[in-house]
């Protein structure tokens, strides 16, 4: 897209189209350019004083956001805060053409083409995928369809080339937006009520809503997910691409290709800043691949020039990373580097405090809610952290309920936060951040917006209320969505007698299932590395109360794979929680604490070898009665 030619007129910088009531008329809608169309936007003098629902952010929770209100009959501008010309975001400016899907239990084995999915909730997202073709979406194909449908609303006005966005504050209710243009002009655009889609909950940031960066929550704030920038090569033949899926670590269908793992052995330039993992390939309509694998290491998503740095990293390793492929494999060897995304692909910045925060305990017992106004389904999938990290799947969650005061942000009123960055704790937002449950949270909130206008009530007594959240749910399912909780099985972990402790270490971030929930190995022998690098977390988790050096206990046994005993395992829980003890005595010194509960001493069958889960029943009583913190 940076790349390619424009044929815009240069005064189309602020662009110009209107869809507002009735009588409004969409003006210049698409201009041809290179085989695709381009949005234009209002026209920045040209925007109304006042609105029922101003969205910011034209990222794909936006934009359902802003059809589902206009389709409730609310006069909506959609706006966009980063000098954009078309709508989708991550999708088509950064170029995550291969979506990670928000299916329903139950898919058959093996289901792989698109006809075949069954997805959760439906509704917006359902809408637009289907006017899409294949498993990886055409990216032009993709504005487009999103324009259409925008285009298709009357009362929704499309405002674009905006270069800030704040919030107009009334005391701790947003009123509204304050928009700048490129020249520094200012506008006060009013609002009943306003829905933030942007990225990085910027507006809610703004207004004072408090939140949590990156791993905050699990004690490393420095910690996020790398980031991506997607690159494009030319030069596929329909030979090259039926040749993707032969090798045993590849798979494709149509439009999509995976695998490739060798790519992961890549010489990086910088292995500190920039990693390459196996690929994610998508077709696209002009014969083009994307290819989604590059890791960028240290991006600040809130420091613009951090930002930009990573883009120039990315930039220039990604020719590196071609010419490695091309000689790597040699179904590659044709293609040619055909440039990079215009943005970078952000996984975690930041995550609001809402009025109810979604747990890994939610996704672990695949939990319903009174306010369920979305499902999720894929996989807790967590992304390196660094250079020498491996990223995980933390679990797969069957179903479970994204409740409507998710998205309601504490110390804020009139506001609404949708996608990636609603309250979600940074565990359960690996599944959680994915776009067609973003889309589907961005379709209730439009919902939302309209029948708390209609009650005469704030969004905050809407997330109180079950008889107005049954409304809602009705609501929403008159618009197309899928608000059923499907009849599951009760997954095998769960009947297992350790299973608070494995619910517990699974929330501390200190194990992990992978794709089939059976990683985690509740009757098999832990270790003393094992343990130490669980103690390692609780100090980071809960350094208020376990404010201890664990290695004291442990370290001599870094690497070690030999059984941890129970003396072990309580000596150095004492000394993480800084209690100075004997090891000999621990045992005696944890009991006569009473952190440990009855039960748990009982189910300890073997002291000179604790298995898993036992040790994970340890530090979840200990969580619980020293620090006061239960995970339930």
């Amino acid at each position: 897209m940076a790349q390619r030619k424009r044929r815009l007129a240069a005064a189309a910088i602020l662009l110009l189209v209107v869809i507002a009531g009735s009588a409004s008329i969409w003006r210049t809608a698409r201009e041809e350019v290179n085989g695709h169309t381009e949005a234009s936007g209002l026209s920045f003098k040209s925007a109304k004083d006042r609105y029922d629902v101003i969205v910011a952010g034209t990222d794909p929770e936006g934009v359902a956001a802003a059809i589902s209100a206009a389709r409730n009959g609310l006069r909506v501008l959609l706006v966009d805060g980063k000098g954009r010309d078309r709508l989708g975001g991550l999708l088509t400016m950064g170029w995550l053409n291969s979506l990670d899907l928000n299916l329903a239990p139950g898919q058959p084995e093996g289901a792989k083409a698109k006809d075949e999915h069954d997805f959760l909730n439906k509704g917006i997202f359902q809408e637009w995928y289907d006017q899409l073709d294949g498993t990886s979406i055409d990216v032009d194909a993709a504005a487009d369809v999103f324009l259409k449908m925008v285009k298709a609303e009357k009362n929704v006005s499309l405002l674009l080339g905006v270069k800030t966005m704040e919030p107009m504050m009334h005391g701790a209710a947003v009123a509204g937006l304050i928009v700048t243009d490129e020249r520094g002009d200012r506008r006060v655009l009013h609002a009943r009520a306003v829905i933030d889609a942007t990225q990085d909950a910027d507006i809610a940031a703004m207004a004072g809503v408090p939140y949590t960066i990156g791993r905050e929550d699990l004690g490393n704030p420095e910690a996020r997910m790398a980031v991506t920038l997607v690159f494009k090569l030319s030069g596929l033949t329909q030979e090259m691409w039926d040749s993707f899926g032969k090798r045993k670590d590849t798979g494709a269908d149509q439009k999509s290709a995976w695998g490739f793992l060798a790519a992961s052995d890549y010489p990086s330039s910088d292995p500190d800043k920039v990693a390459l993992r196996g690929l994610n390939i998508g077709r696209q309509n002009d014969g083009t691949i994307l290819v989604n694998a590059m890791h960028i290491f240290g991006v600040d998503p809130l420091d613009p020039a951090s930002v930009q740095e990573g883009l120039r990293i990315g930039r220039e390793e990604a020719p590196r990373i071609v010419d490695y492929l091309k000689y790597t494999f040699k179904e590659m060897k044709e293609l040619t580097y055909a440039g990079t995304a215009p943005e970078l692909y952000i996984r975690e910045s930041r995550h609001i405090q809402g009025e109810y925060r979604l747990a890994m305990a939610d996704l672990m017992e695949n939990r319903d809610s009174w306010d369920a106004i979305a499902y999720g389904s894929y996989d807790v999938d967590i992304q390196r952290l660094g250079r020498d990290d491996t990223g995980a799947i933390m679990m797969s969650p069957m179903q479970y309920a994204v409740p409507f005061r998710t998205l309601v942000p504490k110390k804020a009123d009139n506001l609404l936060v949708v996608g990636r960055t609603a309250s979600f704790d940074s565990l359960p937002h690996g599944s959680a951040r994915v776009i067609p449950l973003g889309m589907a949270t961005g379709e209730a909130a439009g919902a939302a917006a309209k029948l708390v206008m209609e009650e005469g009530m704030t969004f905050r007594e809407l997330a109180a209320s079950k008889s107005g959240i049954a409304k809602l749910q009705e609501r929403l399912g008159k618009q197309g969505m899928d608000l059923r909780m499907r009849d599951l099985e009760l997954p095998a972990y769960r009947k297992h007698k350790a299973y608070r402790g494995l619910l517990a270490a699974v929330s501390m971030g200190m194990t992990l299932g992978g794709y089939d929930n059976k990683r985690w190995d509740l009757d098999g022998l832990s270790t003393r590395d094992r343990y130490l690098t669980m103690m390692q977390r609780l100090a980071k988790m809960h350094g208020t109360r376990f404010h201890g050096q664990p290695d004291h206990a442990l370290g001599s046994y870094h690497r070690s794979q030999a059984p941890v005993r129970l003396e072990d395992a309580a000596y150095a829980l004492l000394l993480t929680a800084g209690i100075q003890v004997k090891p000999a005595n621990a045992v005696a010194e944890l009991k006569s604490r009473g952190w440990i509960s009855p039960e748990t001493w009982a189910n300890i069958s073997h002291p000179g070898g604790l298995t898993n889960g036992e040790t994970y029943m340890l530090v979840r009583d200990a969580v619980e009665r020293h620090a006061g913190i239960t995970y339930e």
